[in-house]
């Protein structure tokens, strides 16, 4: 997009921008559409385990009789590679690409807010939208987990439901850089995704490239606020995580000259 002239006021270039990257008005087909390849990415992107392996022959079908698009294009290019692996490989490396992986991990807060107080307020906040929205998720997975995301997004339609992935958009892009360089098939469902998103602009770009030298914001601090690390579910690796309380301490009864009371 390009400059907006100084001339023109503050507050109506603003209005002009958020114009430009507010997700355009979709006929019913459309949305259909749009919704279908949301619910697909999110299939896609969880753990491939045996019932997602022996699902890919209709994975591929579904994928190859989707119209016509840029999605369409890189879902079935990884769709040509994941029905050709064995499910012992795909699990190894979908391990290797999402659960060791700092820059491709698909918990979506992480790249905002990193280890601070503030992502357990922003999964928090999250958790709220989509109470308010009437959906309720199986609590399976933290409510920033791509798949679960791509989920909402699917079930609410383009303005509520995708405005986390438009929030993380800077994120998504970390999580495609960091799997093209290392040359993962999932790069494909990653920019399958980003099609469906408004262009970058420079400054997310930039932001992007920084993120991915420095790192997101660091703090010693773990996520208990939220209410659910400590119970076996994910925690970024070097996350501090409090231990368990201690039992309470039984204080013994009180005495008196007459006896225990």
């Amino acid at each position: 997009m390009s400059p907006q002239p100084a001339t023109v006021p503050a507050m109506v270039r603003t209005r002009i921008r958020a114009a430009v990257r507010r997700p355009a008005r979709v006929s019913p087909q459309e949305a259909e559409d749009r919704a279908l390849l949301l619910r697909l990415l999110s299939l896609l992107l969880q753990y491939p385990d045996a019932g997602l392996a022996s699902a890919r022959p209709v994975l591929s079908a579904t994928v190859a009789a989707l119209p016509p698009s840029p999605a369409a294009e890189h879902l079935a290019d990884f769709t040509a590679w994941f029905s050709g692996q064995e499910p012992d490989a795909l699990e190894r490396h979908y391990v290797e690409m999402f659960d060791l992986r700092r820059k491709s991990s698909l918990y979506l807060t992480y790249y905002l807010h990193g280890d601070t107080r503030r992502r357990g307020m922003a999964l928090l906040t999250l958790a709220q939208r989509y109470r308010a929205a009437g959906w309720d998720t199986d609590g399976g997975e933290l409510p920033d987990h791509l798949p679960v995301v791509l989920e909402f997004a699917a079930l609410t339609g383009a303005r509520t439901g995708e405005a986390p992935l438009r929030q993380h958009r800077r994120g998504l892009q970390l999580i495609h850089r960091a799997l093209t360089d290392a040359d993962s098939p999932y790069r494909h469902v990653l920019a399958a995704l980003l099609t469906l998103l408004p262009p970058p602009t420079a400054g997310d770009l930039e932001a992007v490239t920084e993120l991915a030298a420095q790192g997101p914001p660091t703090e010693e601090v773990g996520l208990d606020s939220y209410g659910t690390y400590g119970e076996g579910e994910f925690a970024q690796p070097g996350t501090f995580v409090p231990p368990e309380p201690a039992p309470p301490t039984l204080v013994p009864p009180l005495s008196t000259p007459e006896g225990p009371r």
